[in-house]
């Protein structure tokens, strides 16, 4: 009996040889391993063929103590594959990463944020590297690290990233290859397992710089290319490989678009749609982590699928137009926060700044603010130049329409304010229990309306805090007026620039007769940040 030791929350792996050998190993021949942890609870956790007569499986622990488990193969007659037994020692994490400290991610009690397994509330803020796995933006110090610190100093907390089956493509284009080359063999024959050896180095850097994963398994319109059962191959191996990480999972990027060039659009789109919610489904059986579920969608995950129960989290795609998407984000946002069954509502794609020469800091600012403060759960950011990962010799090049979005390097699109920007949004909100926040429109007058987004939006905690953005075209000079302010409660009120962090103090806030509160002149002719703690 084999003995190994591991770390709480962290990867333990350990391997197996095969005395056999043939060509239907990669996904005729399926591994599993039983593990019994110290509860007596069972965790049947898929392997991963590693190549060769080479399996591997990996397993995060959820608690120390003694683990046993035994291998069971599909292949009852391999006896190197089948039957073996062992022990794992897992000892508590002592280091400070909190996704170990505190845990992979759930969905919590009240379907309205994400939190980590103890418990402690877990803020998306995301940022777009769907092509972030590609040679262009390869293994080494200057790239791929250098993003990444970038995004940890500025507060980002996920990174959505595709597994090698990207959008903006044909399927083999030379431009999604890594090192290692594509994650399958022509014609979906099998899968590459050198290609995800490149993928585990990018996956274990973001989580140990304290990155989650939002790993998105391809883009929707390979589900028609491959169909399920390669599919459902290609999703199993994915778990394999990275389940015992803290990631979220993404069934597929615009699952319900179909190819760019599709002759039969209005079909693969229904399959398509079928299709990965038999995936979620799948998915679903066999993550023994049970790690939040989710899909990019064109405009909803609710729309993408024909059964919402398969989704974790409700995320959406509101559009590129800069301010001309703005009416239908905020549309999306508030619809999809009002839905039954409650889910946290994540915009994992919209405006991304520079994309096609438009939607600068200004608009990420407004987007953010504003979603945040109508109930999303968090917001993913994006940049033109990053989601392809750009290089100055190597830019992504022509779509299959024919058209170029842009030519901007990654490191240079890094550098634009937004990024920064929203990461002191995400740094003012957690001051304060933000996942307890509501959205409060009635506290402000004037306020927004689909006839007039451009005026305050206001959320919180009555009694507690209250936050108000103030778009920086609002109708005067004038702060808004806050109203229903509670009998009894005496608050601090403080405008913050969202551009800078500057804070600018107001002292106490002294209620009128009927209890509201006109706030003074905005400092600057910009948009601000008004908010009232109580004292």
């Amino acid at each position: 009996m084999t003995e190994y030791y591991g770390i709480q929350h962290s990867v333990i792996e350990w391997a197996y040889v095969s005395g056999t050998r043939d060509e239907a190993t990669c996904h005729e021949v399926e591994l599993d391993v039983v593990v019994t942890d110290p509860e007596q609870q069972e965790w049947k956790v898929p392997a991963f063929w590693a190549g060769g007569q080479d399996w591997r499986v990996r397993f995060s622990p959820r608690t120390p103590g003694v683990y046993h488990y035994r291998t069971h193969c599909s292949d009852e007659q391999n006896g190197d594959l089948h039957g073996r037994e062992g022990v794992l020692t897992v000892a508590a994490y002592q280091g400070n990463n909190p996704l170990l400290t505190h845990g992979p991610l759930r969905v919590s009690a009240n379907r309205r944020y994400l939190e980590h397994l103890d418990g402690t509330p877990f803020f998306w803020l995301g940022d777009t590297w769907w092509m972030g796995l590609c040679q262009r933006n390869g293994w080494s110090f200057e790239d791929f690290r250098v993003l990444a610190a970038d995004r940890v100093k500025k507060g980002f907390s996920v990174i959505q990233i595709v597994a090698g089956l990207y959008p903006d493509m044909p399927p083999f284009d030379p431009r999604g290859a890594n090192e290692a080359g594509h994650p399958w063999e022509h014609d979906y024959t099998c899968i590459n397992p050198a290609y995800f050896d490149r993928m585990d180095l990018r996956i274990h850097w973001l989580v140990k710089s304290g990155l989650v994963p939002c790993i998105v398994g391809c883009w929707g319109y390979f589900l028609p290319w491959m169909g399920l059962k390669k599919m459902k191959q290609h999703w199993r191996y994915l778990i394999a490989r990275y389940g015992a990480y803290p990631v979220v999972w993404c069934l597929a990027g615009e699952g319900a678009m179909p190819y760019y060039l599709s002759a039969q659009r209005e079909a693969d789109s229904a399959f398509q749609k079928r299709g990965w919610t038999e995936v979620g489904r799948y998915v679903r059986s066999i993550d023994p982590y049970h790690h939040p579920v989710t899909i990019h969608p064109n405009t909803t995950a609710r729309e993408t699928v024909e059964e919402s129960a398969v989704l974790d989290v409700d995320m959406l795609q509101t559009g590129h137009g800069g301010w001309g998407s703005v009416l239908n984000t905020l549309t999306l946002v508030n619809r999809a926060y009002t839905q039954a069954p409650s889910m946290p509502v994540i915009n994992g794609e919209v405006c991304y700044e520079g994309h096609q020469q438009i939607s600068w800091h200004d608009i990420q600012r407004f987007l953010f603010w504003t979603s945040m403060l109508s109930g999303a759960a968090g917001h993913t950011y994006g940049a033109g130049g990053i989601w392809q990962m750009n290089t100055r010799e190597q830019p992504h090049g022509p779509s299959p329409h024919g058209g170029t979005y842009e030519n901007t390097a990654w490191d240079v699109a890094m550098q634009l304010p937004g990024s920064h920007q929203l990461g002191l949004g995400k740094a003012l909100l957690m001051r304060y229990p933000w996942f307890r926040f509501e959205p409060h429109p009635e506290w402000v007058e004037p306020r927004w309306s689909p006839q007039n987004y451009m005026l305050p939006f206001a959320a919180g905690i009555p009694g507690e805090v209250r936050v108000v953005y103030i778009p920086s075209r609002i109708y005067n000079w004038s702060g808004p007026v806050l109203q229903h302010l509670e009998d009894g409660i005496r608050y601090h009120a403080r405008y913050v620039d969202p551009i800078s962090g500057h804070e600018y103090a107001l002292g106490e806030v002294v209620a009128t007769a009927d209890q509201t509160w006109q706030a003074p002149n905005v400092p600057l002719a910009q948009d601000w940040v008004l908010v009232l703690e109580r004292h």
